[in-house]
């Protein structure tokens, strides 16, 4: 579904943020990415979404191949961003969810359903500037989720969040797997997710520097900047969050 062949990327007139990295991810599969701040995490995402092209190498998503192809993948592919305000374009959450579409009883329905699915429904008529940040982040991914894309990338998605908020996102996240949505889900904090995904990917200073399943990379996460679970550090097992079943 996602492939990365040595991709390297750079700002105009700046340093290289990736330089080569090469990364699989299989239809329906869940891709951790980790790394310490300024390890080219967000880019990597952009990337991935279309947003920007490499300048060497190639990406291919759902068949849509960079560069050259970038619209295509934005049309299949949606990325929520750590920052819901930089996102959230609409006064209210009724006109965000409906901001682009055509206004009909059906497209209306179908957006109060998802609104319900995410516990939005409550704030239909509220400013978005009064909804707290856990909700605002809802809203933006309700609106990516509304699309149906094949391909779903959230940027530290429990970042700010709250214990319930926590759950919360961690239900969303193993209901779109569930569905077989694509997804790549960016962290600082491995405790949060690692139970979750099929994959670890661990970016260091734009370099690729871990890829594997969580169990077989692990140990070498902290040389990295990153830290390792809890239950890894204490006992090398990956347990449920919080002692979540499933």
């Amino acid at each position: 579904m996602i492939e990365l062949n040595t991709v390297t990327f750079a700002y105009p007139a700046g340093e290289e943020v990736l330089s080569e990295v090469s990364l699989k991810v299989i239809k329906g599969g869940l891709l951790g990415l980790a790394g310490a701040n300024g390890s080219g995490k967000s880019t990597l995402l952009a990337l991935m979404a279309g947003l920007y092209a490499p300048v060497s190498g190639s990406l291919e998503v759902a068949g849509r191949v960079s560069p050259g192809k970038e619209g295509g993948i934005r049309s299949v592919c949606r990325l929520v961003m750590q920052d819901a305000d930089l996102q959230i374009l609409g006064a209210t959450v009724e006109e965000d969810l409906l901001l682009g579409r055509e206004r009909s009883e059906a497209v209306t329905a179908e957006a109060r359903d998802m609104a319900e699915r995410l516990n939005l429904l409550k704030y239909w008529d509220r400013p978005v500037q009064t909804l707290s940040w856990g909700t605002k982040r809802k809203l933006c991914l309700a609106a990516a989720l509304l699309d149906r894309p094949c391909v779903l990338l959230l940027d530290e998605p429990f970042s700010g969040l709250d214990y319930p908020g926590v759950r919360e996102m961690r239900a969303l996240i193993r209901a779109n797997r569930e569905a077989g949505l694509t997804q790549v889900v960016s962290s600082h904090d491995l405790d949060s997710f690692i139970d979750l995904v099929d994959e670890l990917a661990v970016l260091d200073n734009g370099m690729l520097a871990l890829d594997g399943p969580p169990a077989a990379v692990l140990d070498e996460v902290k040389a990295h900047g990153v830290r390792a679970p809890g239950s890894w550090t204490a006992c090398r097992t990956i347990v449920p969050w919080d002692g979540e079943e499933g």
